[in-house]
């Protein structure tokens, strides 16, 4: 996997936090009294924060405002963030050895910034990465656009031939490989329903970053 610079997703790639995401908004509306539709968390995983607190607060005829949502989401997420999260299997490993060879390195994520940041610290990877951009602040989320991924490829100096995208997630493997990207794909149990899709689509395929030391990375 020859490469000059690195965009990694954090949640389910760089971070084993997705099962916090996966049923945090059917249950911040059980709180409330409500019953979520039964794939709600699968509609709104491909979404921005605030584009599920929109889609809850109409869907749902909700009270409180979007950002009011969006506050109720970060105070069920921040705990987590600050004191739970782990790294991934062989993440802190790999990304050392991609410093060591010189390898410039970006995160691309989701999550808002203050949880991004809090996870990354917390998990003790946030010393590898020369930035983090998240959705909401470029505007557009992973299932849109590859806003994202331009943004952090010009930010490294980088260009599609010498960057790899580290994902977990389908849709946002489909819209990196659309706008020309190398993808590695990370294997996330929340993602296992797709995984056929994605070895199809992928450049390259990991179960786990370990796998990437059975054989020679950067070769």
């Amino acid at each position: 996997m020859r490469l000059q610079s690195a965009i990694f997703d954090m949640d389910g790639t760089l971070l084993d936090s997705m099962p916090t995401w996966e049923h945090l908004c059917s249950g911040l509306l059980r709180e409330m009294g409500l019953e979520p539709e039964e794939d709600l968390d699968a509609i709104v995983s491909v979404m921005t924060v605030r584009q599920g607190a929109e889609y809850c607060k109409e869907r749902y005829g909700l009270s409180q405002t979007v950002d009011e949502i969006i506050d109720l989401v970060h105070a069920r997420a921040e705990d987590f963030y600050h004191n739970q999260v782990q790294a991934k299997p062989g993440v802190q490993k790999f990304l050392s050895l991609l410093k060591m060879e010189g390898v410039w390195m970006y995160v691309a994520t989701n999550t808002d910034r203050s949880l991004a940041e809090a996870g990354l610290r917390r998990a003790g990877l946030d010393g590898y990465f020369r930035g983090l951009l998240t959705c909401a602040e470029v505007g557009a989320g992973k299932n849109d656009s590859p806003e994202i991924y331009e943004r952090a490829m010009r930010r490294l100096r980088g260009n599609k031939k010498d960057t790899v995208v580290f994902e977990d997630a389908l849709h946002a493997i489909q819209t990196a490989k659309r706008a020309g990207f190398r993808v590695c794909a990370v294997y996330d149990e929340s993602a296992r329903d797709d995984q056929a899709a994605i070895q199809a689509i992928s450049d390259y395929y990991i179960r786990s970053f370990e796998e990437m030391f059975e054989t020679e990375v950067l070769g």
